[in-house]
């Protein structure tokens, strides 16, 4: 017996007000397959409530400081799904997402997370192709469409040269990879370091070659902030040294730098 859909949530993380989480969330109703939709806030507005309120979802208030590592462990916990998303609140999906995720989960023996391709979304526009994109779809060919999912070697050379992994659109299988599914102390690489971290449990990590989800870039988006306070080049040479010799993953972070840059543009 396979996972159903009814065992599978998109939690919305949603930050102060967001111009696009109405956006993401019909993206989320629209799917072939209908599975469960919570939003998940530690800075509540009127906006996210009314919105929540608009299509009945579920809305769960954190306390204390927003905080990126604690804020995802409380919208898992909001679940009672094995199966959940972390949807980003500017980010939207395609229609197929949850369909070909359940298909995805089902064809795997022991299965860790599904993610996907993914394109960008710049002012209003998709874009499927820049420098950025290219490298990360390089890094991940070796496990395309679940080739060499389980192989824990090709999983952790497919994260050793950057962050392949979109964070939006991994579904993580709560039974197999444990809870709380994020202990890292990084702010912006808090999920490559989590991705690095469960590569090494047995299992698969099923990618999906297919363009399923869209990723906002923005100069609002906590990315291009972290970018901008060189948070992010601190840490992506930290996790770099998680695979290479510390000169190694200096001069691997060069080059991998020009490509992020365009997140920050």
């Amino acid at each position: 017996m396979g996972f159903a859909a009814t065992e599978h949530t998109f939690a919305v993380c949603a930050y102060k007000e967001s111009p696009y989480l109405r956006e993401c969330v019909l993206s989320l109703l629209a799917q072939t397959v209908s599975t469960n939709i919570l939003i998940a806030t530690s800075t509540p507005t009127d906006a996210t409530r009314a919105i929540a309120d608009e299509f009945g979802i579920p809305l769960f208030i954190r306390d204390g400081e927003p905080g990126i590592c604690d804020d995802w462990n409380f919208a898992v916990s909001c679940s009672s799904t094995p199966l959940v998303t972390i949807a980003h609140q500017d980010d939207t999906y395609k229609p197929e997402y949850a369909e070909r995720m359940l298909a995805g989960v089902n064809s795997c023996k022991r299965p860790l997370l599904y993610f996907t391709n993914y394109a960008e979304l710049r002012d209003g526009s998709e874009v499927s192709k820049n420098r950025l994109l290219a490298i990360k779809r390089m890094l991940l060919a070796p496990l395309k469409d679940g080739r060499f999912s389980s192989s824990i070697f090709v999983r952790r050379r497919a994260l050793s040269i950057g962050s392949s992994i979109c964070c939006p659109s991994v579904t993580m299988v709560l039974p197999n990879v444990g809870v709380p599914v994020f202990v890292s102390s990084f702010k912006s690489n808090l999920d490559w370091d989590t991705w690095d971290r469960l590569s090494r449990l047995n299992g698969n990590y099923y990618y999906d070659s297919k363009i399923l989800m869209c990723h906002r870039v923005h100069d609002g988006s906590e990315t291009s902030r972290l970018i901008k306070n060189d948070v992010r080049t601190l840490e992506d040479v930290e996790m770099l040294e998680h695979f290479w010799p510390k000169p190694l993953a200096r001069l691997i972070n060069h080059f991998y730098a020009a490509g992020q840059a365009s997140n920050a543009s």
